[in-house]
Parts: structure tokens; sequence; C-alpha cells
């Protein structure tokens, strides 16, 4: 797609206040594919006025109205699926088909959902002699990541519409051009002016400026844990709501009596998906000692298998960091069984599919978020070892538990200190709310759990 020159305000493409401009490149050739607006704090203002002269109207929509917007915002992106995959290949490196089954697909199923539960949520109920009403927030500032730059997109926007909230979205500035994509199928959808609007820019800058805007009462962040700490204690300050979705550092409990093979192969494609940008990936296999070498044969063949399947990370920054987590893992024992540091291609932001074994708790490929086709191997001499290993981080975002008999698995999952655990490789639901515990985050995204997030809650007593 051709990228705009200003922003999405008020139902319409703007100027942008300054003349600066991001760079968006392709990372499998490294070649410039367009250019959008740094926004700056004015242009930020811009769109928060806008937002906030919409809300009374927009939150005094019916919410069959607002369910029937969405519903037509779901029917615009399934009709630009292929348009969006596009797009999103050719500004993160994500291999076309999974963009077209991933970052295509989910959103409208998402979008969907919250077309659904507008229609049917209960926003009001009757407790005694109290009538129980729940309202929007007000004006959201949305700040997405660039890994799942649509589907984030659509995790914040829908639920915060279908509440009745307006927005102002601040996307990363890797993958700019989805988002705009995002706001023409917004227009198209018929959404009404000023109900979303969208400021490109960096995070310094206009993120900041975002988060900071006296007339912003909610703030939507998913990223780093270390930009979530900076943009919770800016709400905090101003006692304002935040939702906080972070990092992570999931583990896959394969127990004894689990298919080995399944799990073990299951678990290698989950971390490589994506190209390992995902923060809800098990980059942490934790497997019984009397069967570790086993699983460490049967994932480093299975990784073996993922390198040319695989793209590249989304910048030249983000495959330094992830080259210098595996060349850290070599430094401080642990052994590779598959990929390295060494680049396996000479253009492109590419990373080997690296698999390490003999992984000790401690080490810092097993405490940090590498964000990369990276995975590490522990054993474990019985249960409880394992579960303290795997609540053993300051993360607790997602997991899997494999087990023979599905009570085993569940028995275990419950007692994760984590947010969403698949049990023996449980499919993705987009009406289960999604978030993490501890240094993961605050609140929840998806199904009503995360439409909740967006609402306020009043009690009149008769």
């Amino acid at each position: 797609m051709k990228a705009h020159d200003g922003m999405y305000i008020d139902g319409a493409w703007r100027p942008a206040a300054g003349r600066d401009t991001i760079e968006v490149v392709n990372p499998v050739d490294e070649q410039v594919i367009g250019h959008v607006p740094a926004g700056t704090a004015e242009d930020v203002d811009a769109a928060v006025r806008a937002a906030r002269a919409a809300f009374p109207g927009w939150a005094a929509t019916p919410p069959a109205e607002r369910a029937a917007r969405l519903a037509a915002l779901r029917d615009v992106l399934a009709a630009r699926k292929d348009e969006i995959a596009e797009t999103v290949t050719a500004e993160l490196g994500s291999p076309l088909a999974f963009s077209q089954a991933v970052h295509a697909g989910v959103p409208v199923m998402v979008a969907g959902s919250y077309a659904d539960l507008a229609a049917t949520y209960a926003f009001e109920e009757k407790v005694g002699n109290s009538t129980v009403h729940q309202e929007p927030v007000g004006v959201v500032g949305a700040i997405t990541p660039w890994n799942y730059p649509l589907h984030q997109i659509v995790a914040k926007v829908a639920p915060a519409l279908a509440a009745g909230c307006t927005v102002v979205l601040k996307p990363a500035e890797d993958t700019p051009l989805t988002a705009q994509l995002f706001a023409e199928a917004v227009a198209e959808a018929g959404v009404p002016a000023g109900v979303f609007n969208l400021v490109t820019g960096l995070g310094p800058v206009a993120g900041q400026a975002l988060a900071e805007h006296p007339d912003v009462d909610m703030v939507s962040f998913t990223g780093s844990t270390a930009v979530g700490r900076r943009i919770g204690g800016t709400a905090g300050a101003a006692v304002k709501r935040v939702a906080l979705e972070l990092g992570g550092k999931s583990a896959n409990v394969i127990l004894p009596s689990a298919d080995l093979a399944k799990a073990v192969n299951v678990g290698v494609a989950n971390v490589m998906s994506n190209s390992g940008q995902t923060c809800s990936a098990w980059t942490r296999m934790l497997v019984p000692a009397e069967r570790y070498d086993e699983a460490v044969e049967l994932a480093a063949t299975a990784a073996a298998k993922y390198g040319d399947r695989i793209g590249p990370v989304v910048n030249a920054k983000q495959q330094a960091r992830v080259r210098g987590y595996i060349e850290k893992g070599v430094a401080e024992g642990a052994r590779l069984v598959a990929g390295g540091p060494e680049s396996p291609r000479d253009q492109g932001y590419f990373v080997s599919p690296t698999v390490f074994a003999d992984v000790t708790p401690q080490m810092t490929i097993a405490q940090e978020e590498i964000f990369g086709p990276v995975l590490s191997i522990l054993r474990y001499e019985d249960e409880e070892d394992a579960l303290r290993i795997a609540n053993g981080t300051v993360y607790g975002l997602a997991g899997a538990v494999w087990a023979g008999e599905e009570a085993e698995a569940v028995a275990f999952a419950r007692r994760l200190d984590t947010g969403q655990v698949d049990i023996n490789g449980g499919r993705f639901n987009p009406r289960a709310p999604f978030g993490g515990y501890k240094q993961s985050g605050v609140g929840r995204e998806l199904g009503a759990h995360g439409l909740s997030e967006y609402l306020q809650t009043k009690s009149l007593q008769f």
C-alpha cells in the first residue's frame, strides 16, 4: 500500500504538524518501502481533542449500533485480508502464508468477537435496590507494538469502541503502514469522525505525549516491561486507568507421562513462530531428567527444519539484541545444539533458529525475554522442581503443560503463576482473557474481560 503522509484525525487525513518522517524498512532486504510522519505533541493534542469531542456522542450510541460498526469493520478487514497480509509481510518480514493466516486472519476473528459481545453484553444489572451501570472510561490512548501489528491494534481498539470509548492510537514505528490500513478500514466501516484517531511517531515523543496528555482517561500499552513501568508511573501520577500487556518468559512443562515427541515438536514450533517475536512464546522447555537427552535431540532436529521457513526479526537493533543473548548463553556455559549467533544470510535481519541445552535456571537466557527464535531446554528432577523452575522468573504471561492425562496437566497448570496455560496443545481462543501475572502486566485483553477494562462502574440506589 502507499503510505499516507498525514495523520488520521477526526475522520480525515490531515497534514502532520512537523516535517520529520520515519523510514519504513523491509527487514528481508533492508530496503526503504515508505515514509510516515513523525508525530509531535501537537499532533497528539489535535487527535485527543478530536476524540474528546466525539466521546459524548459515541458513548450515547446504543450498543447495538456500536456492534453494527464493529461488524462492518470485521467485514472490511476480511475483504482486505490479502492487502493486510502483504503489508505486514513487507514491513515485518513475516512469511506471506503466516501473515495471511495469523496477522490478517486473527484480527478478523477478534473484531467479530467484539461485534457479538457489544450486542449482548450486560451493561446494566439489578443488585438488590441498586441499578449497577457500566459506562465507558472515556478517551483511550492505545500504544501498540510491531510484532503482531494488526492484532494488537484490534485487541485494544475493538473493545474500547464496543465499550463506548473513543481512541487515539500510536502504533509502533516499525509497522505504521498496517496501522494506516486499519484507519482506512475504520473509515470504510462507517465509524463516526473522531471516534478513532491515528498518530504515527516515535515512542519517546508521540507515545509519551499521549500517555501524559491530561485529556486521556486511560492508557493501554503493549510492549516491553521497562517501557511499561514508565507508562504505568506516568498514568499512576495522574491517577488514570492503565492496562499493560508486557513481557514473558513462558515455561513449556513436559511431565513424564506426556507424549514427548509431540510436546517437543509443538514447543519448538511455538518458539519459532513469528521468528520468536511473541511475548507469550514458550521459550523455556522443562523436561524430566530421565528423558532430557531424548528431548534435546528431538528439539535440535525440529529446529533445523525452520532454517528457511521463518522470516527475519524486525530490525537491525533487534537482530543485534538477539544475537547478543545467544553469545551470552554460550559464555555462561549453555550448550548450542542448533543455530548460533552467526547470521544465516548476507542480507536482511535474520537470526538462525537456535536451541540451547544444559541451561540452568539462573542463566540470563533462562531469565530474560530474548524476543527471537531461541529456545532454552532445562531439566528437572521431579514435579516440585519443575514448578519451582517454571515459577522462577519475574514474568507470568503464558505457558504450557503436557501430560498423558488431561487432569494431571490441569492440576499442574493450576499451580503456575501465569495468566494463560495451554493444556496438551490447546487451541487459541479469541474470547479467552489474555494477560499476565507479576511483571508481565496489569489487566486483560480479549473477550468479556478485555471489554471490562474499558468500562467503569456506577451504582444507583433506589
